[in-house]
Parts: C-alpha cells; sequence; structure tokens
C-alpha cells in the first residue's frame, strides 16, 4: 500500500514537471509576438501619452527665466532679475532652429511672440556688465513689447516641463493668467465641434451600414455554401483595392458631369446636377463603401449561428412571419449588430484620407486636424493630445461594448 502511494506521488510530481516544462515552453514562443507588440503598439502609444503633456520647448530652453518667474504675482511685471534671466536664455541657445521651435511655441499662446523672441534672439544684447535694471531698459528699448504681461504669462505658464495646455485645448479649455481653468471664447471653441462633427459622421456611417449590410447578410446566410462563399468574395472585393483608388473612383462617379449626376438627369429625376461631391454626402458614401464589409462580416457569422428553426416553430404557433422575424431571430443577431456597429463606428472616427479628398471644409474630421498640426504645424503636443481624445474615446467606447456584451451573456 506504501509503495503504491509513493509511485502515485512520484508520478503526480512528474506530471506536474512536464505541465510546467510545458508552460514555459509556450510561454517562450510567445515572448518574439509579446516584443514586437510592445516596440510597434505599446511604447508608440506611451510616447504619444506623454507627448500630450509634455512641454519641453520653454521648460528646457529658458531654465533661468522660470526660476525667476517662480514666486510672481503676475500682477505688474516681473523683477529685474527676470529680464537678466531672459537675456541670458536667449543668448546661450545655440542655434537659430531652437530659437525658432521656442518662438513658435510662445506665438501659439499669445500673438505677436514669434517675432519679439527672434528679435531679441537675433539682437544678442551684450549684458556683461550690466546690472539687473540697466538689462530691463536695454530690453525695453530694444523691443518695447517686453512691457506687455500677455507675454511673460505665456513664458510662466510655460515654465514647467509638464502640461494640461493641450489636453485642455483639444476640449476648448484654458488656463487663464493665474493658472485657473477656464472655457476658451466662443470666436476661440473650435474643437467641440469638430469632435461632434466626427462622433456624428461616424454614427450617420454606422447606420447606413446597419440598414445596408443586415439584409444583406440575411440574404448571404441563406444561401448554400458554395454561392455564399462566391457572394462574400464580392463583399471581400473592396479589401484587395486601394483606399485611394476607390476615393478616385467615387470622384468620377460623383462629380457635376458624373455618371450618377447624368444618370439622375437622364432618368428625369432631376433637372440639374445634384451637389454630390466636396460634401458631407459625398464623405458619408464613400465611407459606407469602404466599412461596409467589416458590418456584413460580424453579422453574416452571427447569422449562420442562429438555428433557422426557431422562426418556423414561431410561425406554427400562430405567430406571423414578420412578426417571428423580429421576435425571434432579429434579438439573437444583436451580439453581430453590435460588433459590426463597434468595428465600423471606430474605424470611422479615425478616418482622415476620405473626409480631406471628398470633403468640404465643414466636414473634416479629427483626424485631419491632427495631420494638420504634425505636418503643416510642427506642433507634436497638440498632435498627440487630439490623437489621445481618439484613444480616450474609443476605449471607452469598447469598456461600454463589453459591458453590455457581458450584461447580455448573463440575461442569456
Amino acid at each position: 500500500m506504501g509503495a503504491t502511494t509513493l509511485d502515485m506521488s512520484s508520478l503526480a510530481a512528474r506530471l506536474g514537471r512536464v505541465e510546467r516544462r510545458k508552460r514555459v515552453r509556450a510561454m517562450a514562443l510567445t515572448i518574439p509576438l509579446l516584443v514586437f507588440l510592445a516596440l510597434t503598439f505599446l511604447v508608440p502609444l506611451g510616447a504619444l501619452l506623454v507627448r500630450a503633456v509634455e512641454n519641453p520647448e520653454v521648460a528646457d530652453t529658458l531654465v533661468h527665466t522660470g526660476r525667476a518667474l517662480s514666486g510672481w504675482d503676475r500682477k505688474a511685471l516681473p523683477t529685474d532679475e527676470a529680464f537678466k534671466a531672459l537675456v541670458t536664455d536667449l543668448n546661450a541657445i545655440p542655434e537659430t532652429a531652437q530659437a525658432g521651435v521656442l518662438a513658435r511655441r510662445l506665438n501659439t499662446e499669445v500673438s505677436g511672440a514669434r517675432s519679439l523672441i527672434m528679435n531679441t534672439y537675433r539682437a544678442k544684447l551684450d549684458i556683461a556688465a550690466m546690472n539687473g535694471p540697466q538689462v530691463k531698459e536695454a530690453l525695453l528699448a530694444q523691443d518695447p513689447r517686453w512691457g506687455e504681461l500677455p507675454y511673460w504669462w505665456a513664458i510662466a505658464k510655460n515654465s514647467s516641463r509638464w502640461t494640461p495646455d493641450y489636453l485642455l485645448t483639444s476640449l476648448d479649455l484654458k488656463r487663464d493668467a493665474q493658472g485657473d481653468i477656464v472655457k476658451v471664447g466662443p470666436e476661440e471653441a473650435a474643437f467641440s465641434a469638430i469632435l461632434v462633427r466626427t462622433f456624428s459622421i461616424s454614427a450617420v456611417v454606422t447606420l447606413v451600414c446597419i440598414l445596408i449590410g443586415y439584409p444583406l447578410a440575411y440574404w448571404l446566410s441563406t444561401l448554400s455554401a458554395r454561392r455564399a462563399n462566391l457572394m462574400m468574395i464580392l463583399v471581400l472585393l473592396p479589401f484587395w483595392t486601394s483606399v485611394l483608388v476607390r476615393i478616385a473612383a467615387w470622384i468620377v462617379l460623383l462629380q457635376t458631369n458624373g455618371l450618377v449626376n447624368r444618370f439622375l438627369m437622364f432618368t428625369g429625376l432631376t433637372d440639374s446636377p445634384v451637389p454630390l461631391l466636396f460634401n458631407r454626402l459625398g464623405v458619408i458614401i464613400a465611407m459606407v463603401h469602404i466599412l461596409l464589409p467589416f458590418m456584413i462580416l460580424p453579422l453574416y457569422s452571427v447569422m449562420k449561428s442562429v438555428p433557422p428553426n426557431f422562426v418556423r416553430a414561431a410561425v406554427s404557433l400562430g405567430s406571423s412571419p414578420m412578426a417571428a422575424f423580429f421576435r425571434i431571430y432579429v434579438p439573437q443577431t444583436y451580439p453581430g449588430i453590435a460588433a459590426g456597429g463597434l468595428l465600423v463606428f471606430i474605424t470611422s472616427i479615425g478616418y482622415y484620407v476620405t473626409p480631406a479628398l471628398l470633403g468640404g471644409a465643414g466636414d473634416q474630421m479629427l483626424s485631419y486636424y491632427v495631420a494638420q498640426y504634425t505636418n503643416v504645424e510642427v506642433n507634436w503636443g497638440m498632435a498627440c493630445a487630439l490623437g489621445s481624445v481618439l484613444l480616450v474615446t474609443t476605449l471607452a467606447l469598447y469598456a461600454v461594448y463589453r459591458r453590455f456584451g457581458k450584461a447580455e451573456l448573463s440575461l442569456g
């Protein structure tokens, strides 16, 4: 009996070692994938979030000025030492390009700061033999604008390396001269309307994709396997064509003398060409065409798993075919609707090329302004802040989807 127990414990120990080796081997096989994901996804994502709150342009360049302004009450001009520290910091900038970065950053805070900084930088005031008041007089003589508070407010507000200003601006908020968070004026507010526009366009595209994709997916689910595979190839055909090629095709179709307007005038539905290009309608049409497969695929997958006997049983028990379809069949496809809708909506809010080429000035979505700040204004902080807004929105939508998905599973 004792020998049998010993053999059983030895066998259990060997099995445990084998299982541990299998787990270690499986983890070792996933390490390259985890490293690849970290380098290509997590690291850039972390850099995006850090850059959205990082403000190095002023903090790294005007080091002594930031220290001199640390105790400033911001009600009157700063002390003479602050003027001397400013000239010292500007004279210490080694390259004109670095001074340009500083000037461009401060110019986003107050208009005219760019020329002020560059003129003072190029002047290279010699302050070696000057005391504080003399430096102040020389600086004011060089450019009287140094006697105006807004320029000093901008320097003091950006003296810290970390700032919420980019994120606040992306939400149409700002810090005033005293550091309090306030709403921007109506003439400055822009990003709230852009965010609402992005969500509204994405919601319309998602709704149209559901209205078109649901009956098409249902029809595909009723076909034989051979015919369904053939039709699915046609559904997936847009995936094999470049987005730019598809957009160019829509430009040809939707322009004033395009095929769509010619058809409408030929059939007598309109007497003059309908504006279908460079407006909201053209953007929605092209986005629906591109994103429709993302809606059909989840719907088709769910519909194929729904037993058709349920609807037939409801009809045999006295329900009308239409009532049986909407009360028995449609609720079972809710997971496909939710998955396809989430996929289409999240993809839509990040669209840039389609609205840029087919839309007008009032049809550009948030990604357009991310590209604008990156490529034109070279304001990486603002571009990363807007990208962070898109990221948080995507994560929030996914969290809502997960919550309602779990609730639905628990009810089922």
